[in-house]
């Protein structure tokens, strides 16, 4: 039954018939897969833009585009890139808004650790090409806007995944730590 185009009536019968040649043509193919192409990952993002980010050891600001799917915020150099420049999976993790007076850069938000004192889990490429661990402990971005800004807030928000384990993990170290 149709009830979203065409006010709910039928589709124009020559419409139709169109549509059934161009697919009896062209029949749908899924494209071979080698398991290397990571462009599948990001067919269909939650949310994808450019935002500033900035560098976990020398603190200045580079533009990445950031796609953000499967629990993951991926970013990269170029929107033509087919490899991310970096991964931060989102489990665990909490975003927050940034004072524009506690950065220098206007709408700002940044990624942290439930507990805001551990590395996050993450990885990058380093200058030669090779995957290395990311050792941040905040990922800090800035958005073109105040929308933009909270509209990442709001998807990397609905993105994030806790597993139960972690808290209590979290928990032994600190008393471990704590006991030594």
């Amino acid at each position: 039954m149709n009830r979203g185009i065409n006010d709910g009536g039928d589709l124009p019968r020559e419409l139709l018939e169109s549509l059934y040649d161009s697919i009896k043509k062209e029949p749908f193919k899924i494209p071979d897969d080698d398991g290397n192409d990571l462009t599948h990952t990001f067919f269909n993002p939650d949310k994808e833009g450019w935002l500033l980010k900035q560098g976990g050891r020398v603190r200045n600001w580079k533009r990445r585009w950031f796609i953000l799917t499967d629990n993951c915020l991926y970013y990269f150099e170029y929107t033509t890139d087919k490899e991310p420049r970096g991964i931060i999976p989102l489990e665990n993790l909490s975003v927050k808004e940034i004072d524009s007076k506690e950065s220098k850069k206007p709408w700002c938000f940044e990624l942290f650790s439930s507990d805001g004192k551990e590395v996050i889990k993450a990885c990058k490429t380093d200058a030669d090409g090779k995957v290395v661990e990311g050792r941040h402990q905040v990922y800090r971005m800035s958005a073109s806007s105040q929308e933009e800004r909270d509209d990442w807030i709001n998807s990397i928000h609905a993105s994030i995944s806790k597993d139960p384990f972690y808290d209590m993990l979290v928990a032994r170290k600190k008393k471990a730590t704590h006991r030594a």
